[in-house]
This record gives structure tokens, C-alpha cells and sequence, in this order.
């Protein structure tokens, strides 16, 4: 059964100037008013991010996901009131920004958020040029700037630190070749056969894993999501509620421990990459690996995406981009009548090829 508080705590940022609330500005560090341009300054203070030992994870203060039901925040501007399952949103009736208070989320408080330094016009930009650069993509697609509906959202993400030490068993194959006598148009000839010698081996590899994301919401198409990277992590700030003033937040839907188990899989395919390398020979079979995992810390980190979505022929198509670096990945239809083009040009071409080849041999 889920629990749904009444009332979950909020901020919003009055303006110093017309009183109206303040947003975050992407690509600064002030908050600033929409109406009269009145600016404050995000204090960054003496908060760090920390990176935290997975082993304290059982003593931290949250419920489990499951049991987390929706928030009602009250606007602090109109005093209506707005349920959502979203960490940050926006007053449905006045449209100020409400950003729940961390500690009435019942969730893990984030360590960092990465802010948006894409505006809307920047997004439009970036759809602009993506929209452009498609192959095969309907003529009309290349004139989309503007989406349906766009929401300049946080996405949550777990990271991962794990110094691992790895034990393998394997086999390293070695080339060696004979000779072979066969028979070709009546006449005998030789080649070299290629043969590959196994030998048994086993040994340890060592690698440090730094900042593995994970994206912790299931809300975003976790493909999609992933390819957006690299994010540039070293920008991060310490996460303060006033980087969301004006955005939306998704809150995490994916448990750390269940985050991590996700890490390790990702982890072992570069283990036994490695394990590879260090078995060397021509060929490499690795049967068995057993890895440790030392010194793991995590944490929660916020990263901005633009969710936007844009209709073409009665369809709706959704894209994300990445609020950081304009990355952009998404969903685009396809012209028939381009692609039955190239074919016609490809099938030209081969003919072609096929004449000239036959007449010059005349």
C-alpha cells in the first residue's frame, strides 16, 4: 500500500523585484525573474559532492519506492494546490515553480545536479539541426524546430565507483599452419591451413571503475537516455532545490542495490574484455570469471534533459536532448519514397558496372 502524504513541503523563490518567482536561468547561476529581470545569485556555500560508501546505504533515511505515493504541494503564490509524482513542477493554475524540500521527498537526497545550460532556443536549435541532418527523412521533417509539448526535465542517475579484482579461467589459442596439397583444373598445387593450438590459462586482472551512470527513472526510454552521454560530470554542482526553480525533476523509480546489480552487468563486459588482453595469443576463450568488488561508493546525481515531443502525420514523436550539450536522440519517420530512390540509384549503379565490365572485355 502506498503512502500518499497530504502535503509535502515546498519552496518557491519570490522575486526582490516585482514579487512575482524567480526560475533558474539555464547556462548561469542566477535565479531570475521572467517579468522584470530581477537576478539572485545561487550561492554554491560550503556544500561538496560526496561520494558515498555503498556499505552505509541500509542506514539512510527513505522509503522504498513502492511505498512513495504522489506529492501535493502548495503554491506559495496562489495557494492552489497541485499533485504530482514529480520532485519539481510547476503551480498548474499560476504556473510558478515548486520544488519539494529533499527531506519530504522520502527518497535518498541528491548529492549533485548537472544544470541546464540549454534554454528553450537553444533546444529549439538543437531539434533544429537534428530535424536537418536526417537521412532519408521526409522533406517536411527538416523544417521542425518547434515540438508539440517540451519539458525541460531532471532525470535522476546513479553512480558507481568499484575498485574490482577479477580471478579468470580461459584458454589462449595460438595460429600455427601446415601444408596442403589439393588439385585445381587437373593440376596439383599447395596452400597454408591455418590451425589453432589451445593451451589452458588463468590469471588476475585489476581495474578501477569511476562514475558509472545509471539512470534511476523509468519514465525516459532507458536506450535513449543512455546515448545522450558522455555527460560532463566535472561541471556538476552541489545539488541546491533553486537549480530546479522553473524545471521539472523526475524523482528516482530505481533502487540503488537494483542500480548496481545493472553496474556489475555493465562492468563485467569490460572485465572480460580485459581478461582478454591479459590471456593474449591469437584467440581467447574466457570460461569463467569471478570478480570482487572493494571500496564502492555511490551516488545521486540530477541530469538535464529536454523531453520533447512533435507530430508528423498524425503521429507523435518523442526526443530527448541533452540540456548540457545539445546532444540529441529520438524517434523520426522515414520518406518511402527516398529510401525506393536510393534503391532505383544503388540497382543503376551495379547495371552499370555490370555493362561496363562486359564490354571491356570485347
Amino acid at each position: 500500500m502506498t503512502d500518499v502524504p497530504a502535503q509535502a513541503a515546498s519552496s518557491t523563490y519570490p522575486c526582490g523585484g516585482c514579487g512575482a518567482r524567480v526560475r533558474f536561468a539555464p547556462g548561469t547561476n542566477v535565479l531570475r525573474c521572467p517579468y522584470c529581470g530581477f537576478q539572485q545569485e545561487i550561492t554554491r556555500g560550503d556544500r561538496q559532492i560526496h561520494e558515498v560508501a555503498f556499505a552505509q546505504l541500509s542506514t539512510l533515511p527513505r522509503k522504498p519506492v513502492a511505498n512513495i505515493g504522489t506529492y501535493t504541494l502548495a503554491c506559495q503564490r496562489c495557494g492552489a494546490r497541485t499533485e504530482t509524482n514529480e520532485v519539481a513542477s510547476l503551480c498548474q493554475f499560476c504556473g510558478s515553480p515548486l520544488v519539494v524540500e529533499p527531506t519530504a521527498t522520502g527518497q535518498i537526497v541528491p548529492e549533485g545536479v548537472l544544470p541546464f545550460r540549454l534554454d528553450h532556443n537553444g533546444m529549439r536549435d538543437a531539434l533544429g539541426k537534428w530535424a536537418s541532418s536526417r537521412w532519408f527523412a521526409p522533406s517536411a521533417l527538416k523544417k521542425v524546430r518547434e515540438a508539440e509539448s517540451t519539458k525541460g526535465t531532471y532525470v535522476p542517475h546513479w553512480t558507481f565507483d568499484s575498485q574490482t579484482f577479477s580471478e579468470y579461467n580461459g584458454q589462449r589459442g595460438v595460429y600455427y599452419y601446415t601444408t596442403e596439397m589439393y588439385t585445381e583444373n587437373g593440376q596439383t598445387r599447395t596452400r597454408q591451413v591455418r590451425h589453432t593450438r589451445w593451451y589452458p590459462a588463468q590469471g588476475t586482472v585489476q581495474r578501477f571503475f569511476d562514475d558509472l551512470l545509471i539512470p534511476g527513472s523509468l519514465a525516459v526510454p532507458q536506450k535513449r537516455i543512455n546515448a545522450l552521454g558522455p555527460w560532463p560530470l566535472l561541471e556538476a554542482q552541489p545539488y541546491q532545490p533553486q537549480y530546479l526553480a522553473g524545471h521539472f525533476a523526475l524523482r528516482y523509480d530505481v533502487e540503488p542495490e537494483n542500480a548496481f546489480e545493472t553496474a556489475k552487468q555493465q562492468m563485467s563486459t569490460v572485465i572480460r574484455e580485459d581478461c582478454r588482453r591479459d590471456i593474449g595469443g591469437d584467440e581467447q576463450r574466457v570460461q569463467e570469471v569471478r570478480t570482487q568488488h572493494d571500496n564502492v561508493t555511490f551516488k545521486l546525481m540530477l541530469l538535464p534533459v529536454w523531453i520533447a515531443t512533435y507530430l508528423y502525420a498524425g503521429r507523435t514523436f518523442l526526443v530527448l536532448i541533452n540540456g548540457h550539450t545539445g546532444e540529441v536522440q529520438g524517434d523520426r519517420p522515414y520518406s518511402k519514397l527516398k529510401i525506393s530512390l536510393a534503391i532505383l540509384a544503388v540497382v543503376a549503379v551495379v547495371a552499370l558496372i555490370i555493362i561496363l565490365v562486359a564490354t571491356s572485355g570485347h
